[in-house]
């Protein structure tokens, strides 16, 4: 009788054991997880802080001589080419001057056409008279006059002629004079900004003191993005390297670019990490609008792979080690992996998984340690 007490006064201990083990026993943690795949891994640089778009080609124009303008052929938005007028001052005056010297110009023409007829009709009389002296049918001092005039009307004719080339250049000069009170277009592109409306008054801007550009004309064509390095980073860069450029105004994709410029000095700015310039061109552009001005972010690819296995970079610990989610038993095991490149978005796994793994992306989370018992959270 006494034995069997002792037996269920066992039991009873050992059912309480358990309930109070499985009461004890903390719920699994509901981690995420991502899966060993194959894609492409680059190592890459980005830039510190963002970077802008600018244009290739932008002029910022203002014309050369102060005056009133007369007239505004383009306005905001306008395509214009290489070459066509985007704003005339008032030029009555110099149009005038033009006018007269083009005149002139004809007129001195004319004049040296009449003295050059001249003159060959002179030497001609001279030439003859010059035979008829040797035939003794006129007098020697009649032939040598006859010369002297053919002469004097042959450097007549010289003298006109030069004075014609003095004229045109008094053209060219007026067509100077004319020109610095036209605004052209330097290259094709897109009128940006207008500053002036149709008989208010522009001045060039003074040595040293900036002022608004009369007119700012934009080539889009050539797009390229300019950004800061860190300088740790920068001797890795080399111009011609493959990127890829980001945009806020663009979140749902990213732009082929290529490095064209590696600045040759680094910017020491106060307060910020010391930083080195470097420019990127935007390739294949057309079907989109990016303004001069956006912000960018640039991705210098400075290795690829395209097909290696590779897992999310958030799911590194201590760059060697992941947490690796077993579904059998439910719990998560840590292992030491041997990696490749990276970047912030993948890291290339050259040992320790095999596709198909299951890696925690969530390993700051609270309890995550090795072996213990997670569940797989629900995917958003």
């Amino acid at each position: 009788m006494k034995r069997r007490t002792l037996y269920i006064a066992g039991g009873v201990a050992l059912v309480a054991l358990a309930i109070g083990m499985l009461v004890s026993r903390p719920d699994p943690i509901a981690v995420e997880t991502a899966t060993v795949s194959r894609g492409p891994v680059a190592e890459t640089v980005t830039n510190t802080r963002a970077g802008t778009i600018k244009a290739c080609q932008r002029a910022r124009l203002a014309p050369p001589s102060g005056g009133q303008i007369a007239r505004l052929p383009v306005k905001k938005g306008d395509h214009v080419q290489a070459g066509q007028v985007l704003l005339e001052l008032w030029n009555d005056d110099i149009r005038a001057s033009l006018s007269l010297a083009e005149r002139d110009a004809v007129a001195a023409h004319a004049r040296a056409e009449e003295a050059c007829v001249a003159a060959t009709v002179a030497q001609r009389e001279s030439d003859r008279l010059a035979k008829l002296v040797t035939q003794s049918l006129v007098a020697i001092d009649t032939a040598d006059r006859a010369k002297g005039d053919a002469d004097s009307r042959a450097a007549a004719c010289r003298a006109i002629t030069q004075n014609i080339k003095v004229a045109e250049a008094r053209v060219e000069q007026a067509k100077a004079s004319m020109e610095r009170t036209l605004l052209r277009a330097p290259f094709a592109g897109i009128v940006a900004e207008i500053n002036g409306e149709l008989g208010e008054f522009v001045t060039p801007s003074p040595v040293g003191i900036p002022t608004p550009p009369a007119v700012d004309v934009v080539d889009t064509s050539c797009i390229y993005v300019t950004a800061p390095i860190d300088e740790v980073d920068a001797p890795r860069i080399r111009e011609g390297m493959p990127a890829r450029v980001s945009l806020d105004a663009f979140r749902d994709r990213t732009f082929a670019a290529r490095v064209r410029r590696v600045a040759p000095y680094v910017l020491d700015v106060e307060k910020q990490a010391r930083t080195v310039e470097i420019e990127a061109e935007l390739q294949d552009i057309q079907a989109v609008t990016l303004l001069p001005g956006y912000s960018a972010d640039v991705e210098v690819i400075l290795q690829e792979r395209a097909d290696t296995l590779r897992i999310p970079t958030r799911a590194l610990i201590d760059g060697k080690r992941v947490y690796l989610y077993d579904s059998a038993d439910g719990r998560v095991h840590v292992r030491d992996v041997q990696t490749g490149l990276r970047n912030w978005e993948y890291v290339e796994i050259t040992g320790g998984l095999s596709e198909g793994d299951l890696v925690v992306t969530t390993v700051d989370r609270e309890g995550v340690v090795d072996g213990a018992r997670a569940t797989q959270a629900a995917k958003p």
